[in-house]
């Protein structure tokens, strides 16, 4: 049997695939504690199915809740440590925006501020290690 979670923001989810069908669980989440909205959404599916927890060969877990925190702009502080000079890639982004041809487009703002990025003196190449990390 394969056990699928996700945990969003509202609500947690877990499909049970099993020989006989599809079973499924939901639980509100519980973003103190995703575990407790995680087993509870589990118990749902497992229960449906009248299959235990030692049946399930498989887990596959998704974090819907992830996305919706960067949708959102609800993310923890945090700070980058990238390759020297590649701490600017977050803000050029890629060439996929909607306004392609608007000269004062603005692009979203950068998950870490400038001020919160550190360039690590070290570079790798396609066939390995071209400069070790300097960690002094």
């Amino acid at each position: 049997m394969v056990l699928g979670v996700d945990v969003g923001g509202t609500f947690t989810d877990a499909a049970l695939i099993t020989p006989v069908g599809l079973f499924t669980g939901k639980a509100p989440s519980t973003a103190d504690d995703q575990s407790i909205g995680v087993m509870a959404a589990v118990r749902g599916a497992l229960g449906a199915a009248d299959a235990r927890p030692e049946d399930v060969e498989r887990l596959v877990h998704g974090m819907t809740v992830g996305t919706n925190a960067l949708l959102e702009g609800n993310t923890a502080r945090t700070a980058l440590v990238a390759t020297e000079g590649f701490t600017d890639l977050e803000e050029l982004g890629r060439q996929a925006r909607p306004d392609l041809y608007r000269l004062c487009a603005r692009g979203p703002e950068p998950i870490v501020p400038a001020e919160r990025r550190v360039a690590a003196p070290e570079r790798q190449g396609p066939d390995g290690l071209l400069r070790e990390l300097d960690v002094a």
